[in-house]
Order: C-alpha cells, then sequence, then structure tokens
C-alpha cells in the first residue's frame, strides 16, 4: 500500500482514539456517519444479446494513453486484469470546441471521459480549480451509478475526448467478467482430480481464488518447499523444473489454462519441482487453507460434527415462533380507507402525520387500525416507472409477503391507488438502529453481538429461501417493543438460485462489496461482507472504509485494508476479518460450514442460538428505547407533500 496512505490512515486511527479516551463530543470519529449515507438504486441490465459493444478503432499512441491514464486512477486501475484493455476497446471518440461545457455542475453525469488531445478548465461554484489535458481522467463515478456533477468542466479550446457512458460501461465489465468467469471455469474442468465436482463446488472454488502476478524469472514454487498453494496459469508461460546431479533439468513448459501445485491442496508431501516465471505470467491461485474451508473432500467426520455442534435450529426450525398459529400476526385491515393518520400530540409538529422514514420514492407513516398501529409504506409509482424500478418493487412485495421469521418486519398486506402502491407493515416502535447508533456513538460489545445476532439470523431465513439482501447497514435495522432487531426495506433484496450470480450495482457507498464493484457478478457472499461492516460501524460508531470523496471510498475497498481501533477485542476483529475477505469463496459464512461457521465463532461464544431463535432472551437493546408516544423513538422528518403524478401503466396489478 502507498505509504502516504497508509500513514493518513494511521493519523485518523490516532485522532479517534484519543476522541474516545476523552469522552467528549467536541471532536468526532473521523468517517463517522451524521446523515444517511444516499442508497445507489439498481439500474436494470441490458440482457445478455445486448453486452455485445462494439469497439471504436485506435491508434497505439491512444491505446498507450489510455493504458497510462488508466494506471493513474486509483479506482480505474483497480478493475482487475483483463478489464482495462476492454474498457480501452469500449471508449468512443468525443469533439468539443473551445468553450464548450462538457460536465456542468449539478447535472446528472452519466459518462466518463479521458482527454486524448486540448485542455479543459474544472471549477467548482465558479472558482478555478485545475487544469486537465492529454491522459487525464473525470467523471469517472457516473460510470458505476446515477450521481450529480460536483464540478463544471470546460473546453479551453479544441479538445478530443475518449468517452463511455454508463451502459455501455455495464454491458462491456458485465460481458468481460462472464467471459473470462467461463474460460477460467473451463480450466478448473480439465483438472483431473476436479471433473467429478458440480458446477456449484467449481463456483466455490473460482470465487475463492485470488489473482496474481509475476515478473520474469520469478520463482514461484521452490523445490523441497512446503505445499501451500495451488495455481491455474491466465496468461504467460512458466518453466517445470527439477534438481538432478546438481543441475537443474526442464521438465516441461505451461502455459495459460494449465495448472501446478495441486499435490499441496490434497497431500502434506514437499514440492517436487521448481516452477519459474517465463516472462510476464498471470494466474490465479488458492491457498491451502482456503481450499480446506470449502472442499468436497474434507472429512465426513468432520462435515457432520459441523452439522450436530451448532446450537440453534436447522432451516425446517427456521421462523418458529413467528409461522406458529399461535403467535402468527392476526390479518390487517382490508381496506386502504381503514387506516388512519396517527398525529403529533406535541411540538411544532403538533397535528401533522407522523412520518417514520423517508426515501427517494416515498415515505412510511404511522398509521391505526382501531386499537392496532402499523407503519405504511407509501410509494410513488411515477418515481418508480421513471426509474424502472418496477420488478424491485414486486420483489419486496413477494419476500415480505413469504416471510416466516420474527426477524424480518411482518407484513399485512399491500393497496394502491392511482399515485401510489402501498405495504402495510409491522410497526417497529423501537425506532431504528442507526438513530440509537448515532445517539450513543458506538455500542458496548454485548449489544453489538446481540444486533449481529438477530441479523444472522435474518439472513439464514433469507439466504434459505434463496433471497440476498443487498442493503445491510443500521438504518434497515429496526427495534420492536422487546428490543429484538428486524431487518426492513426489501427494495435491493434479490432472488437468485444456488450458483447464479447477479449483476446490479446497488446498496449503500461504505458497504459495497469488492465484487460489486468490479461488476464481477455477487450472490449470497455480499450479505456476509456486509454484516462485518455492519459489526465495526456498530462497535466503532464508523465504516471500516470511509472518506469524503466516494472514489476513495471505493479504491479502499478494492484494496481490501483496513485497521482496527486498540480498543476492539480480538474475537470482534477475528470475526469481521473473516467476514470482509476480498474473495467471496472465501468469507465466513460462504465455505463449506455455511452460515454455521458464524453462529460457532468465539464472538458469539456466549450467546444461546436457541433461545435467541424463540426470542427467550432479554434484549439488552431495551436500555436504548425510550418511553413515551408511540413515535419517540423516530426523528421527526420534513417531508415533501407535493401530490404525486397518476400513473395507469398497470405494473402494479398484483397490489
Amino acid at each position: 500500500m502507498d505509504e502516504r496512505l497508509r500513514e493518513l490512515r494511521l493519523r485518523e486511527e490516532r485522532t479517534f482514539l484519543r476522541s474516545v479516551a476523552r469522552g467528549g463530543p467536541a471532536e468526532q470519529p473521523p468517517g463517522r456517519r451524521d446523515s444517511r449515507a444516499p442508497a445507489i438504486v439498481p439500474e436494470p441490465l441490458a440482457s445478455d444479446a445486448a453486452l455485445c459493444v462494439p469497439g471504436s478503432p485506435k491508434s497505439r499512441r491512444d491505446l498507450d494513453l489510455i493504458a497510462e491514464a488508466v494506471g493513474r486512477s486509483e479506482f480505474l486501475r483497480r478493475l482487475g486484469e483483463g478489464c482495462p484493455e476492454a474498457l480501452a476497446q469500449s471508449l468512443a471518440p468525443v469533439r468539443h470546441g473551445p468553450g464548450d461545457t462538457v460536465l456542468a455542475e449539478g447535472d446528472e453525469g452519466t459518462a466518463m471521459y479521458i482527454v486524448a488531445e486540448g485542455q479543459l478548465s474544472v471549477s467548482q461554484r465558479g472558482q478555478q480549480l485545475r487544469t486537465l489535458g492529454p491522459g487525464d481522467v473525470f467523471g469517472e463515478l457516473a460510470i458505476l451509478y446515477h450521481c450529480r456533477r460536483t464540478a463544471t468542466v470546460r473546453a479551453l479550446g479544441p479538445v478530443r475526448l475518449w468517452a463511455i457512458d454508463r451502459p455501455r460501461y455495464r454491458a462491456m465489465a458485465t460481458s468481460h467478467a462472464k467471459q473470462r468467469r467461463a474460460e477460467i471455469l473451463g480450466s478448473l474442468r480439465t483438472v483431473p482430480w476436479l471433473q467429478d465436482l458440480s458446477d456449484e463446488h467449481l463456483h466455490k472454488l473460482l470465487d475463492a481464488m485470488e489473482e496474481c502476478t509475476f515478473t520474469p524469472g520469478d520463482i514461484i514454487i521452490h523445490e523441497g518447499d512446503e505445499g501451500e498453494n495451488f495455481y491455474i496459469i491466465l496468461k504467460g508461460e512458466v518453466r517445470v523444473t527439477q534438481r538432478a546431479g546438481g543441475q537443474e533439468r526442464l521438465i516441461r513448459v505451461l502455459g495459460p489454462g494449465q495448472h501446478f501445485g495441486e499435490l499441496s491442496l490434497m497431500t502434506n508431501s514437499p514440492r517436487t519441482a521448481s516452477c519459474q516465471a517465463q516472462g510476464h505470467v498471470t494466474c490465479i491461485t488458492m491457498a491451502k487453507e482456503d481450499f480446506l474451508e470449502i472442499s468436497p473432500f474434507c472429512p465426513q467426520q468432520l462435515q457432520e460434527q459441523d452439522m450436530t455442534e451448532t446450537e440453534g435450529s436447522g432451516p425446517e426450525e427456521l421462523g418458529r415462533g413467528w409461522g406458529s398459529p399461535s403467535l402468527r400476526h392476526p390479518p390487517g385491515p382490508a381496506r386502504l380507507e381503514d387506516l388512519v393518520a396517527v398525529r403529533y400530540e406535541e411540538g411544532q409538529r403538533r397535528g401533522q402525520r407522523v412520518v417514520l422514514g423517508t426515501g427517494g420514492f416515498g415515505r412510511v407513516e404511522l398509521v391505526r387500525c382501531q386499537e392496532r398501529l402499523f407503519a405504511l409504506k407509501r410509494i410513488r409509482k411515477d418515481r418508480v416507472v421513471r426509474t424502472r424500478q418496477q420488478e424491485h418493487v414486486r420483489t419486496e412485495r413477494r419476500v415480505l409477503a413469504g416471510n416466516r421469521s420474527p426477524f424480518v418486519v411482518g407484513f399485512f398486506g399491500t393497496f394502491r391507488d392511482g399515485q401510489h402502491v402501498y405495504l402495510l407493515l409491522e410497526f417497529c416502535q423501537g425506532g431504528e438502529l442507526w438513530t440509537k447508533l448515532r445517539e450513543v456513538r458506538c455500542f458496548e460489545e454485548p449489544l453489538a453481538v446481540f444486533c449481529c445476532a438477530c441479523v444472522v439470523e435474518a439472513l439464514e431465513y433469507l439466504h434459505g429461501r434463496g433471497v440476498v439482501y443487498r442493503d445491510l447497514k443500521p438504518e434497515n435495522l429496526m427495534l420492536d417493543r422487546r428490543g429484538y432487531v428486524k431487518l426492513v426495506d426489501f427494495g435491493f433484496a434479490k432472488e437468485l438460485g444456488r450458483g447464479e450470480k447477479s449483476y446490479s450495482f446497488c446498496g449503500t457507498p461504505e458497504y459495497l462489496a469488492p465484487e460489486m464493484l468490479r461488476q464481477e457478478g455477487h450472490d449470497f457472499a455480499v450479505d456476509f461482507w456486509m454484516l462485518g461492516i455492519l459489526a465495526f460501524e456498530l462497535l466503532v460508531g464508523r465504516p471500516p472504509f470511509h472518506s469524503a470523496d466516494p472514489q476513495q471510498i471505493y479504491s479502499r475497498i478494492l484494496d481490501g485494508v483496513f485497521s482496527f481501533p486498540a480498543f476492539l477485542g480480538e474475537a470482534a476483529c477475528s470475526l469481521i476479518s473473516k467476514l470482509c475477505r476480498r474473495r467471496p469463496g472465501q468469507r465466513l459464512g460462504n465455505t463449506a460450514s455455511g452460515i454455521r461457521g458464524i453462529k460457532k465463532h468465539r464472538w458469539f461464544g456466549a450467546l444461546k442460538w436457541r433461545k435467541l431463535s424463540l426470542r427467550q432472551l432479554e434484549a439488552p437493546t431495551l436500555c436504548l428505547i425510550k418511553e413515551g408516544p408511540p413515535y419517540v423513538n423516530f426523528k421527526r422528518f420534513s417531508v415533501d407533500w407535493t401530490p404525486a403524478e397518476d400513473e395507469f401503466s398497470g405494473w402494479d396489478e398484483d397490489f
């Protein structure tokens, strides 16, 4: 890692520790979020047939300039092996004349640019910031998601640019990721001792493998050393030699698609030959310890032991206490007209409707039917259609309607009218966990353990139903009246089959997993990454990857390097480190032991999982819940009451 960056992070940690030691509010922890981080809404991806994007011809000079520009960009250079070349081929030429505005501050960003010829000025709020010239990159965030431009860029003279918009970038990155994954899986299938594995196991192996590069002459394996890694060659050639009579004897030369070092995964024998890079070589590799974590060759006795030692319910018992007739909520009201808005009884907002939360598509209001309180999620149909989120809203409804877990918010039905669709939900009167975290700055360890354990129960249930959540954060966790944590807001949830990948880009910046940033395809493992980020934020008061600049956040996530404050216990650091592994196949929860591996981790050692699943524990979060009117645990929101437009396209017929 860059030494200057390392020193900056260490300085931030020292500042934070001094703040904690003083115990005063004068200094906020660096990176602490005092407002909601805007969520990134998933945009529909074109069909596979539409992913074939023709390239634009480029001279050798242009290709070299683009490669140099990508190499200088902290984010672009981390896209992964082969992707910069695919990016270069997908860029299209754009020309502007003197004085032309290329980007305007406040506009919606749709494209990224690399300067090929000419110069441009960058200004913010009318103040000149810098000048761009050949090889400079600007507008990178727009290829990831919808964002507002933070500066204005104007041509100082005739300029030639290379540009790529977000749909084209996503098509390129997704197509490249699928093609590359298929090629590597093809190589795995040629390995003799892997040929009997199912596609699902091969995908697991690939998800656990790391990419590594070697320069000409590098010794990859030394004859006689203990074997720790298995390699598959992606690019270049590797010389295999053995010592005989004091001389190095060439055995063979291996090329792309071939493999070496597999004996280290199967036996404890020393290396029988040396392997040396012949030119520049790129491999994917797996360490022995990672292989044993996910391998179906693990002794059956150990697998059975893992199954029996875990305290708690199996998949068939998940949700007990919620799905049983005695504890299941009675059905909700049959008509929207039966719901009466609850209004504030004091303060400046006295008489106004109680709003429990707001978002990009609407708001959640507190309503009453007779003596029962509910949360009514009101979603604007015009905004759903404008942002093409119809399928995500339908998925949210399906997931909630099928829920039988006490760790997921209860669902009572849906309504619709000309402007909105409505979800009638359980009212969690303890409020948002995010609000409680801001009030106390960070949680004591027993409290954080309890909250994370509730989330683990929710994820176990959802994953068992083939649902990946994708937006785990304190803002989406609510406390019920007993202090138990419930997962809410399923707008980003995705239904996936085992072995399938999704290529959407969504979530909250500080919580995004590396594979999502790289557009490599993601699955249930992103929820385990986010669980690690959540545990860190609950304990520390901020996420591990933080910066005022989103590009810095993403660069740090892709590096996968972060430091722990000295006050964190060893068990917490161990759990977070195992959840936040860069490769999804190496993450705790996504290995052979599954989510049981998380439950058995020593950080949860004092927790009684079965009692938790039956809601028989006294929640330590009760101390966070205030007494008073039903809305006392919620902040008061400023709401735009502008009427929504009518929308009658019919996508909401099932509501």
